[in-house]
């Protein structure tokens, strides 16, 4: 974002916005020119894509703007570089208001200045976001004029809205966005085929204004800033009263970054299971800004960036940084960042290549609240290797060509934790990356932002014996990714009573038998979207095994939702995911608030059938049959044996 401050000159309350994101807000001491309190504001906003006629060489930055709409010249020369579908919310943030010092207030010279009033409440989240909290740096002697608001010069506002963007103008952005939301912004209609918006009939006072929507081709959103309704008029190229009158109808020009560098993070399983790549060729190919992961698995990432346009020493590079963030449940494979700058933005002709060992970046991390940090930053040696070099490749009438407008890919991985740090299902775990570069020529800081998702889900198995009298320690299952070709091996937490996935092994021998808590639950958390195969391979004695496996398949889809959470991100659609358990679908349960995290299912083991003891009546039966037979067989033999001797 680009950030340029003008102190407004002479007896002036003024803002100026010039040709980049920017704002100048200037009090003044105003005696001969009273604002009309009964008349009502405008707000016109020209929306050019400035970088791109710069680089053409139609427009520079000489241009002052001073409120005043130039249709004609400005709207002549820039007539084919308006952007079109910007839109722009404001809300009114505080009060004009004047004051006047006294003796009482322990001040000798009696003086008038204009202040701005800002509500202690409405306006905390405000002042918070530049670093004002709790009415810091206020104008202290004109606390009386109103115990319910803040009182502030303008050069406070200046220079604090400044130094915060200076700092961190991602947070920044993000804090007035969901200010603005909070307490009900207006949104400006979308600009038009003109590059064109206005909001009307506007009360008096001072405007955050906050670019809320911007089209495709637009990589950066402009910086927040401040109008004054009215503002003093400004002496520049298209007015000659400056400092004369009151300005109602503010008409600004704010610039948009469309493309100077560029920024994609995206990510995928990694196929060495170490995140790195041995060549140059195919080796983006799998990469996307949503992907899915087993827990214990390693994820490769890369950030490809195009450099900036280097010309001359004014366009040289002093700072070029990536700081990465992985969410809650993601920790970096530290040691295995790799910068490698090709030829053409499909990475396959590569012309150097730089480790951390060569000292021309750093690498360094932190762990914050919303996980770990990553920050890689140009060293000075790299810096000047970039900005001079003039000797990296060869191409066609380029005997010696440098850095500029090479494509930059950098590579690194990380592991998906074991544990419910986790999220699981369809909030994801989002990832992004913040690029800020800066130029000797400039005292702002540019940014483009770019975030990617990752995924991951579970298994909610739920184990019954038909009569309710079953031991669930005695049964065990075994689960075989399908898909991939590996059995699951997993760590069981005692205290949650979940299993988290923790390797891939080949053999089932390997493989974790999977037996159900007192409450006969089996979860498995950390499987990717893939089929999987559950196989009992043991129950309670007296009940009867599954007589097949059971076939779970997790499949994902896209949402008709673009991620949002970052500013600027490179639009991609967010993802669903759904289950079927023998091709039958089922309703995915919720985790931590994250739908369709786990896919449901119960398993009945039900009693066999009863064998005849040994030693019961059947048995005795027969054998007193059998008795019987011999008893009569016997008297036969005698009967004859008797009829015999008496013959």
């Amino acid at each position: 974002m680009k950030t340029k401050f003008m102190k407004a000159i002479a007896l002036c309350l003024a803002l100026v916005l010039c040709f980049g994101s920017a704002i100048s807000v200037s009090a003044a001491e105003v005696a001969d020119a009273p604002i009309d309190e009964t008349q009502k504001g405008s707000l016109t906003i020209f929306k050019y894509d400035l970088t791109g006629s710069e680089n053409a060489g139609i427009w520079d930055s000489s241009y002052v703007s001073t409120g005043v709409a130039d249709e004609n010249g400005v709207g002549n020369v820039l007539a084919g570089y308006a952007l079109e579908s910007v839109e722009y919310s404001f809300l009114k943030v505080a009060d004009i208001v004047q004051f006047t010092e006294s003796t009482a207030d322990n001040r000798t010279d009696n003086h008038v200045e204009v202040l701005y009033a800002i509500d202690k409440v409405e306006g905390a989240d405000f002042l918070k976001a530049l670093g004002l909290e709790n009415g810091a740096s206020r104008y202290e002697n004109a606390d009386q004029m109103d115990t319910s608001k803040y009182f502030y010069q303008s050069d406070v506002l200046i220079q604090a809205l400044s130094a915060a963007l200076t700092a961190n103008s991602t947070v920044v952005k993000n804090a007035m966005e969901q200010y603005i939301a909070a307490i009900g912004a207006t949104a400006m209609p979308l600009t038009d085929s003109f590059g064109k918006a206005k909001a009307e009939n506007l009360e008096l006072g001072l405007y955050l204004i906050v670019e809320t929507k911007v089209p495709e081709n637009v990589v950066s959103t402009t910086d927040p800033f401040l109008i004054s309704l009215p503002m003093t008029s400004v002496n520049g190229t298209n007015a000659t009263d400056g400092g004369t009158r009151w300005i109602y109808d503010v008409t600004v020009y704010p610039k948009n970054q469309t493309g100077d560098p560029t920024l994609e993070k995206t990510l995928r399983e990694s196929k060495t299971n170490t995140g790195k790549n041995s060549g140059t060729s195919g080796i983006t190919d799998g990469f996307a800004h949503t992907g899915t992961a087993s827990s214990g698995d390693t994820v490769e990432y890369q950030i490809i960036s195009t450099l900036p346009a280097i010309t001359s020493e004014s366009t040289y590079l002093t700072t070029y940084t990536f700081v990465d963030t992985l969410s809650k449940g993601m920790t970096y494979t530290k040691g295995d960042v790799v910068l490698e700058f090709f030829t053409d933005s499909t990475c396959t002709d590569s012309v150097a290549k730089w480790t951390e060992a060569d000292g021309k970046f750093t690498a360094s991390y932190n762990t914050v609240d919303a996980g770990e940090t990553m920050t890689i930053a140009m060293a000075q040696t790299g810096l000047a290797e970039i900005n001079t070099s003039k000797a990296v490749y060869s191409a066609a009438g380029m005997v010696n060509s440098g850095y500029s407008d090479l494509t930059l890919r950098i590579t690194y991985a990380s592991k998906l934790d074991s544990d419910n740090s986790v999220s699981y299902g369809d909030d994801g775990n989002p990832n992004d990356v913040v690029l800020t570069w800066k130029r000797t020529s400039t005292d702002y800081s540019d940014t483009l932002v770019d975030d990617c998702h990752l995924y991951t889900y579970g298994i909610d198995l739920t184990k019954k014996f038909s009569d309710s009298n079953g031991d669930f320690s005695k049964v065990e299952f075994i689960l075989h990714n399908e898909t991939d070709n590996y059995y699951v091996k997993a760590t069981l937490n005692e205290g949650e009573g979940v299993y988290y996935v923790t390797a891939h092994v080949a053999n089932e021998a390997d493989a974790t038998h999977f037996i159900p808590v007192s409450s006969g639950k089996v979860v498995v958390k950390g499987l990717e979207d893939d089929t999987y195969r559950i196989t009992e391979i043991r129950t309670d004695n007296g009940y009867t095994l599954l007589k097949e496996d059971i076939e779970v398949v997790i499949s994902q889809t896209e949402t008709a939702s673009l991620c949002e959470d970052v500013p600027g991100s490179v639009e991609h659609h967010l993802l669903t995911a759904s289950a079927e358990v023998d091709g039958n679908p089922v309703t995915m349960l919720a985790d931590n608030g994250s739908a369709n995290a786990e896919a449901p299912l119960t398993v009945v083991n039900t009693r066999g059938f009863d064998l005849p003891e040994t030693g019961d009546h059947g048995t005795m039966m027969f054998t007193i049959v059998g008795i019987l037979l011999m008893m009569g067989a016997a008297c036969l033999i005698l009967l004859s044996l008797r009829k015999n001797h008496n013959s």
